[in-house]
């Protein structure tokens, strides 16, 4: 099968003209930033009915796609990652409505898959057998391993600051690799001069066709699978378009170069045009404190971004500090359809990272973990609101975690009998570990089994913690009388006995009175009772307001007597 027509186009002069072959610039005036323009009445025709019988694949969309021949097509699979709710994390953020792209799933473990396949299906189909790319890391193994699989032989320089893991696998897949003591950016420049001086083709990133319309199946991907989630969650508070399909509110992805908010931007744009969608999302674009040229031009208003000479940051796969025209572009969309460019500390990229982890059961590299902190930057700034549906990228997986990701400050072990157990902790919340191990058993007291759950997890993650829980005011009681805690956590709405109730029973019996208790509620309280709580606990967090840390930062000043 032969798709539709389609042409390149230059956004710079308007040149365009019938696709035939890659450009590595535009004829008319040496723009590299090239376009791929279909004809989206036609290439869409009949979807989304089409798209039912088709594989779960990023091919799926082939019609937008720019390989003329599907025998060209490279492919492991990548693509059609699940979209899942992360009701933890929701539960605690207070924003029900929160899913997560789950992009670790793809072939080599990050969303460099889907570049890597419409790369290397689009120089197959151009007869090119050698081609050169620069990589932080996930590019190159994913090229690696589309162009082994393609029979293309290919060059990939990267960053002497690439794990060795990564080193490995890259070389496993039959590449030629190129360490370069220096930055990003420097090893681009020498990936493209090697290329210039053997006549190969180099991967232009942001720059390259292949690329932008490689992550726009993000946006497809997400609007097909959005209506579906919400509806099996009974979720009715938002409405998708006519056809079925929707956007998000809020797109949020860490950032390097920026090239995969670009092309899910363009995604929702054909999207939009085409009528499947009603709205193009707000898009939030996060980067690394320690290079974050966008958020900095960002936070300044400014169209421009200046370079980041020397990125202090340990996580370098987000470490580009040239974002070029790529920010000019993104901000210049975040001005027409709303969005947010940020920043973030590597310290509270690791956090969510554990988070994530521990809320969730999904484990991602720090630069996915970037996102993620940035979503609860965001929400503590009141820029998501509570009802708005938010979509993260998780881009990539985690990979054994080695010195240079944690430090020696994160590392934890736990010695049993005959083996020992490892697992990391955190900056912040590693004050636990240094409670008194004997005033660590903790109630729960809370009707609502899924706020229980979190409460429990937000603690076990923790450590140390002996937990007991009682869903109704009567058996609350009598547990707190036959194993007295060392703190309690109360809801106030409680069937048999309200909180209020328990509080004045636990005041009144003099072994239970001393204990600190905490109340975690949703309630809507007159002053009355506000005055009772500050008379008869140590304080007060609503559901949904709160942060896994602002409550064991709580717990540990109340444990420890403060």
């Amino acid at each position: 099968m032969k798709q539709p027509a389609f042409s390149l186009a230059c956004p710079a002069c308007g040149y365009h003209e019938l696709y035939s072959r890659p450009l590595p610039e535009c004829p008319r005036c040496g723009e590299e930033w090239l376009e791929a323009r279909y004809n989206l009445p036609a290439a869409v025709e009949g979807w989304p009915a089409a798209l039912a019988d088709r594989p779960a694949s990023l091919w799926r969309y082939r019609e937008l796609l720019p390989i003329w021949d599907d025998a060209n097509i490279v492919s492991l699979g990548e693509g059609w990652t699940p979209l899942i709710r992360a009701d933890s994390l929701g539960l605690m953020l207070g924003r029900p409505h929160l899913y997560l792209k789950d992009e670790r799933q793809s072939p080599t473990g990050s969303f460099k898959d889907r570049q890597a396949s419409v790369f290397a299906s689009m120089l197959k189909e151009s007869a090119i057998t050698e081609a050169v790319v620069a990589s932080t890391g996930n590019v190159a193994i994913a090229y690696s391993a589309y162009c082994a699989r393609a029979g293309i032989k290919l060059w990939t320089f990267i960053t002497s600051r690439v794990p060795a893991d990564k080193m490995r696998e890259i070389m496993l897949y039959g590449s030629e690799l190129v360490k370069v003591s220096s930055t990003y950016d420097q090893t681009k420049a020498i990936a493209a001069h090697f290329a210039r001086t053997r006549g190969l083709h180099v991967d232009k990133g942001v720059k390259s066709i292949a690329a932008k319309e490689a992550m726009k199946t993000v946006a497809f991907e997400i609007a097909e699978q959005l209506p579906v989630a919400l509806t099996h969650r009974g979720d009715t508070t938002t409405q998708g378009s006519r056809t079925g399909w929707q956007a998000p509110d809020w797109y949020i992805q860490a950032v390097s170069g920026g090239l995969g908010p670009v092309g899910v931007h363009l995604g929702f744009e054909q999207l939009l045009e085409a009528g499947l969608v009603d709205r193009v999302p707000k898009m939030a674009h996060i980067q690394v404190e320690g290079c974050a040229p966008m958020a900095l031009a960002y936070r300044h208003g400014l169209d421009s971004a200046q370079a980041v000479r020397h990125p202090k940051t340990h996580i370098t796969t987000l470490a580009t500090g040239t974002p070029g025209a790529t920010y000019t572009w993104l901000k210049r969309t975040a001005d027409r359809y709303g969005g947010h460019f940020d920043s973030v500390n590597d310290e509270e990229a690791y956090r969510a990272l554990h988070v994530l982890a521990k809320m969730e059961g999904i484990s991602v590299e720090p630069a996915a973990a970037v996102a993620f902190a940035g979503l609860f930057k965001m929400i503590q700034q009141g820029l998501i609101g509570p009802d708005e549906v938010v979509v993260v990228n998780c881009s990539g997986h985690t990979f054994p975690v080695e010195q240079q990701i944690l430090g020696q400050a994160w590392d934890r072990r736990h010695e049993v009998a005959g083996a020992v157990a490892e697992s990391p902790r955190e900056g912040l919340t590693a004050a636990i570990s240094r409670l008194d191990r004997q005033t660590t058993r903790v109630a729960i007291i809370e009707d609502n089994a899924d706020a229980a759950r979190l409460l429990r997890r937000i603690l076990q993650a923790r450590g140390g913690f002996v937990i007991d829980e009682a869903r109704d005011g009567p058996t609350a009681l009598a547990m707190l009388r036959q194993n007295p805690p060392d703190l309690i956590i109360l809801d106030l709405m409680l069937p048999g006995i309200d909180g209020f109730g328990v509080l004045n029973q636990l005041k009144e019996d003099e072994r239970l009175a001393p204990i600190p208790i905490l109340v975690v509620s949703a309630k809507s309280m007159t002053a009355q009772e506000r005055a009772q709580l500050r008379a008869q606990t140590e304080g007060f967090l609503e559901k949904g307001t709160f942060t896994d840390e602002d409550l064991i930062d709580r717990i540990m000043i109340h444990l420890n007597g403060q």
